[in-house]
Formats: C-alpha cells, structure tokens, sequence
C-alpha cells in the first residue's frame, strides 16, 4: 500500500512538473532567429559560425556586408586586419583572419541604457577568416559573435534589452547569412 501511494505521488509530481516551462524571455534560451537556408543556432556557442559559399571571394564577403550593413542603418566603425599584423610581425597568418565591427545605435541603445556594463560587447563583431576543411585546403568562413549569448554576462537583463538583443542578433544573422553567399 505504502509503495502504491509514493509511486502515485511520483507519478503525480512527474506529471506536474512536465507542465512547468521556463520563463520565455530568460536570457539562457534567448537567441535571434535565422531565415531558412541557414544552419540552427547552438545556443550553447558564442559564435555563429557560415562558411562561405564557394566561388564567393573574400572581397565579395567585404562588399557585401558593407553594402548590407549600410542598407540596415548599421555603422562599420572599426576593421582589424590581424592577418596583415601577423604577417607584419613574421607569423604566417594561415589565410585571411580579420575582424570587422558593426553598431546599429538604433538596437544597441536600448541594451546599453539599461545596462552600460553591456558596452564591453560593442560594437558586434564579424569575423572574416580561412581555416583548411576537411581536404586541408584553406576554406573561407564568416562568423558573428552573438549579442544574446553576451547578455548572458548581464545580472537580470530587461525585457527591453533581451528583445534589443534578439533584434539585433537575427539582422546581424541575415547580413552574415548574406555576405557569406555575396549578395548585395
């Protein structure tokens, strides 16, 4: 009898607890949306990683987030060409690795008025790298380092800076998304 009724009573905690959701907005299953055609998010990774469609040269992955970006109201303030600095200082870089940055004011503020500390994320970053595939030939990538997963750094983010970040973090996805197939 008494195993009857702690079998019940598990069985009924089980069933309870299988109705319990997480909070929709909490920042650990926060990430921004992809288009179709484009791989998942590992929610679990900071970086979004796209190889570059073949035949896509790498000054076609430049232009095409410039003119991308530009057409979003996104800023490029900054590019770090640390391929050339390596190459300046005798490393052999192994193909092209630098790293170009993007703000949309617009997006960011609404993260940063809430939460200043968020500023040592900014601007977003893209990266424009080689690393040899499966054949051990150079292969070209793209990858964002996700605003969202970055909030996860921040105590108690505001509904208004998660859905900041989110935003932000699925346009940043589809400029990615189109620069790594050369689209203008």
């Amino acid at each position: 009898m008494i195993r009857l009724i702690t079998t019940g009573i598990l069985l009924l905690t089980l069933l309870a607890c299988s109705h319990i959701q997480p909070y929709a907005g909490s920042p650990l299953e926060l990430a921004g949306r992809v288009s179709a055609g484009m791989h998942a998010i590992d929610t679990s990774s900071s970086i979004y990683e796209l190889p570059v469609q073949d035949g896509v040269s790498y000054q076609d992955v430049v232009d095409s987030l410039k003119s991308v970006s530009e057409g979003l109201n996104f800023v490029n303030p900054a590019n770090f060409p640390i391929g050339e600095h390596l190459k300046k200082r005798g490393i052999d870089p192994q193909g092209i690795k630098e790293v170009h940055s993007f703000c949309s004011l617009s997006l960011g503020a609404e993260i940063m008025l809430d939460h200043p500390e968020f500023l040592v994320f900014a601007p977003c970053r893209i990266a424009i790298y080689e690393k040899p595939n499966a054949q051990h030939q150079l292969k070209l990538f793209i990858a964002l380092a996700r605003p969202t997963f970055d909030l996860k750094s921040i105590k108690n983010p505001t509904p208004r800076a998660q859905k900041a970040a989110q935003e932000l973090e699925t346009t940043l996805l589809n400029i990615l998304y189109k620069a790594s197939k050369g689209d203008l």
